[in-house]
């Protein structure tokens, strides 16, 4: 039998760790249909219940004022899942029964699971479940993600909710006042005698949005214009009212009564604390160290610094074995293939290329499993509230912060996900200030980059190379959100507020799940998007091919050089094999991708980029890796003899094409120019095309004048 599990709750309740628990390795992340809200599902049994279960973006209300509470709300009203369990976190019981108000006022059958009670019981509180139960009518269960402490019985309660007979809908009644209740009930009245929106909601509840201006469903009662106008009248007089009499607005009455009927149920001897409690918790004792106003940003660059030192030199041996590895498939596939195009496409195309993004993993993985210790144990919130300060001088918001570490501001995130974390910015202009300059920061895909520079331009100094293109791309972004910010994008600041949730120790293996899900999103890429490219751009740096012409004057060298008289059969092999070499670079020069390299020659050249790495530029306008996979066919069709090939970071560092200042400029363009193909479709659907366009263009604009500075300035040095 299948059925559906929702799992609800506020960010930092520990939701998704409860999901990794009920779900493990069975997972799958995608986004919901037309809409670029993430969407993750797993897979759970219980005992004949095939279940899958749906992890709910994380919101403190079911009002639509984000996409991700749409989403959630939507979820329960149109899908109807077996069980909707909602996760609180007991320590903050509060603000957390807010959300299971609203739910139970949808009239939608929950199961309450107050999580984190250890911390609850470490704090001397005592919360009466049975009691809590008996108000709210519904299931109130206690539990430790964590550990795994409650889990058996969820899954009891949940099982019982998906095959008994689902009660019909009883919405949960709170009074709102005299007011406010005799306006809700003639709209209640209305509602039902007009079948308004053909009763798929309930009515109490659809006079509630239209009290709070809940935008999405104004937007669906204009599908009945008469009883929408009825509606919006007794709107507009009902706030009229308040207005004069209260100073102030119906939205606000109804969250005041909604917070007075949970402080009433807490104080009818649901929860007991101690009557001598400790001032400062550890939370409390360890925010007055790391949220600090000078020491905090000094801990902050000094965990960020550390994290950098902890990955290179606990990846630098494993990133050996995966190098070697490939090496070792080339010469294999090189000794055993017969020369000619498949053996090229093999050798050069696919080991060569995906095997260039594929080598480092290793650090991708240690990077990704510190990042994880770093949002589960809540110190990612304590950055974001440091950089508020910073953030306002540069015209930005302190929910900016968010959007900017996930997109990169520790190395390895994605901007993709950071462009779809400025919804929750209220104010339009401060968001697309956001998503614009979000893309400025060290995601994932050019982390592979960085690291192929630093390795051969700046060997044994790649931890602090990396700090300092990580610091370089904060400096740029908050630079050009500034710039942006007095000119196309003006308007006011608005005010920043944002929950610290309490430190927690990251289970071991949540932290692995969430490091696997993002290697594993990174192996599967280089396996799919970078595969088929390093394949198209293979081809492309293949064909046409030299012409006859040119094939012949090299056979008329090598004969005349076999001609000649030579001191030793090495020095003979040795001149045969430049003369291969430059035939080689020849017929690399002559392809398709060769042409359009050497034809932007003239303006990459002050940046000192040559053609073989304006090919592989333009191929990092798909994706970021392919810079790396493209750099790789191009310098293994360049060399005639794969069995005694190098490493790509020694081949860069021997060309004399390369020095120092080219590799500077060359992290300076990938980190600031065009975002990839996929991030500029996220951002034309979040903030609209046009702004999608300006993204590119002003991106690749603002890296080429710092990269033609940079190589400028430093070459006369």
């Amino acid at each position: 039998m299948n059925a559906t599990l929702a799992l609800m709750g506020n960010p930092n309740s520990g939701k998704t760790t409860l999901f990794n628990n009920l779900t493990g390795a069975r997972q799958h992340v995608g986004n919901y249909p037309g809409i670029t809200v993430e969407k993750r599902e797993g897979r759970l049994k219980i005992e004949e219940l095939d279940i899958t279960v749906v992890d709910l973006p994380g919101t403190y209300s079911l009002t639509a004022y984000t996409q991700d509470e749409l989403v959630a709300r939507n979820f329960l009203i149109e899908n109807n899942p077996d069980a909707v369990v909602t996760v609180l976190d007991a320590t903050n019981l509060e603000r957390s029964l807010y959300l299971v108000l609203q739910i139970l006022e949808l009239g939608t059958p929950v199961i309450v699971v107050l999580n984190m009670m250890d911390e609850v019981r470490r704090k001397g509180v005592s919360i009466d479940t049975t009691r809590l139960s008996a108000l709210l009518g519904t299931p109130i269960l206690e539990m430790v993600a964590r550990t795994g402490e409650g889990r058996e019985a969820l899954l009891k309660e949940a099982r019982k909710a998906m095959l008994e007979q689902r009660p019909a809908r009883t919405e949960l009644r709170i009074s709102y006042g005299h007011d406010l209740d005799e306006t809700l009930d003639a709209m209640q009245e209305l509602i039902d005698s007009s079948n308004f929106l053909d009763g798929r909601y309930p009515s109490r509840w659809l006079g509630l949005k239209y009290l709070e201006n809940d935008a999405e469903v104004l937007a669906l009662g204009q599908s009945k214009p008469d009883v929408h106008a009825r509606l919006r009248e007794m709107t507009a007089t009902l706030a009229d009212h308040c207005r004069k009499t209260l100073n102030t607005e119906p939205e606000s009455l109804i969250a005041d009564y909604r917070y007075g009927f949970i402080s009433g149920l807490l104080k009818d001897g649901v929860v007991t604390r101690p009557t001598t409690q400790a001032r400062f918790d550890l939370t409390d004792k360890l925010d007055t160290v790391l949220t600090n106003r000078l020491a905090g940003p000094l801990l902050m660059f000094a965990i960020i610094y550390l994290m950098f030192e902890l990955t290179f030199t606990l990846g630098e041996v494993p990133m050996g074995w995966v190098e070697s590895f490939f090496g070792w498939l080339s010469e294999k596939a090189s000794a055993t293939l017969p020369e000619g195009l498949l053996s090229s496409l093999i050798v050069s195309g696919i080991i060569d290329g995906v095997g260039g993004v594929l080598g480092f993993t290793p650090l991708i993985l240690i990077m990704f499993f510190f990042l994880s210790f770093l949002e589960d144990s809540g110190y990612m919130a304590r950055m974001a509230y440091m950089l508020d300060r910073v953030f306002r001088i540069f015209g930005l918001h302190g929910c900016s912060v968010m959007p900017f570490i996930i997109s990169g501001g520790i190395p390895g995130g994605c901007a993709v996900p950071g462009v779809m974390a400025a919804r929750t910015l209220r104010s339009p202009k401060e968001k697309i200030a956001t998503v614009l300059t979000a893309p400025f920061l060290s995601c994932g895909a050019k982390v592979p980059v960085f690291l192929l520079l630093a390795a051969a331009f700046f060997p044994g100094s790649g931890a602090s190379a990396l700090f300092w293109i990580t610091l370089g791309g904060w400096v740029m972004a908050l630079l050009s959100a500034r710039i942006l910010r007095s000119t196309v994008i003006k308007g006011e600041a608005t005010p920043f507020v944002m929950e610290l949730p309490p430190y927690r120790m990251p289970t071991l293996k949540g932290m692995c799940l969430h490091t696997w899900e993002r290697v594993w999103q990174y192996i599967k890429k280089a396996g799919t998007v970078i595969l088929a490219i390093s394949i198209l751009l293979w081809a492309a740096m293949t064909f046409p091919g030299p012409s006859e012409e040119q094939t012949a004057r090299f056979e008329d060298q090598r004969a005349t050089t076999q001609a000649m008289a030579w001191d030793s059969d090495e020095a003979l092999e040795e001149a045969l094999t430049g003369i291969d070499n430059a035939e080689a670079q020849e017929a690399l020069r002559t392809s398709l991708a060769g042409m359009i390299g050497t034809a932007l020659e003239p303006v990459s050249k002050p940046a000192g980029f040559d053609w073989r790495t304006n090919i592989a530029l333009l191929g990092g306008f798909a994706a970021k890796e392919v810079i790396v996979s493209s750099l790789g066919t191009a310098y293994s069709l360049g060399e005639v003899d794969p069995e005694e090939s190098v490493g790509l970071s020694e081949k860069l560092r021997s060309d004399p094409a390369w020095n120092v200042w080219v590799a500077v400029s060359l992290i300076a363009f990938v980190l600031l120019y065009a975002p990839c193909f996929v991030t500029v479709a996220v951002i034309g659907r979040e903030i609209g095309w046009k702004w999608a366009a300006f993204s590119v263009g002003f991106n690749t604009v603002l890296a080429y004048g710092v990269s033609v500075t940079i190589y400028q300035v430093g070459m006369k040095l």
